[in-house]
């Protein structure tokens, strides 16, 4: 008998045991590229040699989503990764809470997005022309704001004229910048003939009527052109929600059967029956990863 945290030999399922290694020794070098790419971004960028210069930028640094998400991936693909390997209580105990925790945030994000759609549209507004203001200082953040403006083929929060906040695109007098009462090319409407990319499309362009404004750059603004991009792919967006919340509840299934866990607390082996049973018996998917939720709530707290 193994003593502390581990268990006998003959209780561990080989299959569940291997399985969910490999899972997350994918998960965990998928976390260790993500915090790479986000190290490689900043020395490029010469943050690691001057780390005040983290604060100096006015919008969102894109590399700051590549080392969250990189940093919480190698962490839970750590802990599944050691705690399935060398059947350690801890660290697979560690393992489904840390993802019952982010699966309820993800569930309270999804209810307030619901509930206060009007409060989450203006901060959304708020938050682009915050980086609009910011769009000169950092290379990411300009590749991002020009990658969402092409693709949702959109010009600002609401229209075009949210190019005012920024200093270089403004139309006030005392604005000495070539790009004045314009916008950035990622606004233009794409000609296919065209092989080069025209930076300067959008010089100038917020100079003249709206009538003619059209011919040239995207009038609608980004914040309903998301709307509008959310209502036409709803089946897609929904379909992919669902499948990580199956994936999460299913890994934490997975960490709760008896022939792994049954050592670490007697109060494992009721929960993860039921765990299961709710996966397999109940009709509605949405009660199913309540129910689910619910008894992993109910297991950390044992």
């Amino acid at each position: 008998m193994m003593s502390g945290k581990h268990f006998k030999a003959h209780e561990v399922s080989c299959c569940i045991k291997y399985f969910i290694f490999g899972f997350n020794i994918i998960f965990w070098l998928l976390g260790v590229a993500f915090l790479g790419i986000g190290l490689w971004a900043w020395s490029e960028k010469g943050v690691l040699s001057n780390i005040s210069s983290i604060t100096d930028l006015g919008g969102f640094d894109p590399v700051w989503l590549f080392l969250v998400v990189g940093g919480v991936m190698f962490i839970l693909g750590f802990a599944g990764c050691i705690g399935a390997l060398r059947e350690n209580s801890f660290l697979l105990k560690f393992f489904s809470v840390f993802l019952g925790i982010i699966f309820f945030l993800e569930l309270t994000a999804g209810v307030l997005a619901f509930v206060f759609k009007d409060w989450i549209k203006d901060q959304l507004n708020f938050f682009i022309n915050n980086n609009i203001r910011a769009y000169r200082d950092d290379i990411d953040l300009q590749n991002l704001i020009d990658f969402t403006q092409e693709y949702w083929e959109c010009c600002g929060a609401f229209g075009a004229d949210d190019w005012n906040l920024n200093i270089y695109f403004n139309c006030t007098d005392s604005n000495p910048s070539r790009e004045k009462c314009g916008v950035p090319f990622s606004c233009c409407t794409k000609d296919p003939a065209e092989d080069v990319i025209n930076t300067q499309c959008g010089y100038d362009i917020r100079a003249k009527a709206v009538s003619e404004q059209r011919t040239f750059i995207y009038i609608k603004g980004c914040v309903p052109q998301f709307e509008k991009w959310l209502q036409d792919n709803l089946t897609v967006v929904a379909g992919i929600f669902i499948g990580i919340a199956l994936l999460q509840v299913g890994n934490t299934c997975l960490m709760h059967k008896p022939q792994i866990l049954r050592r670490m607390n007697p109060g494992f082996t009721w929960v993860s029956f039921h765990c299961i049973w709710v996966l397999k018996l109940q009709p509605g998917i949405w009660e199913a990863v309540q129910w689910s939720f619910q008894f992993l709530i109910f297991d950390a707290l044992i």
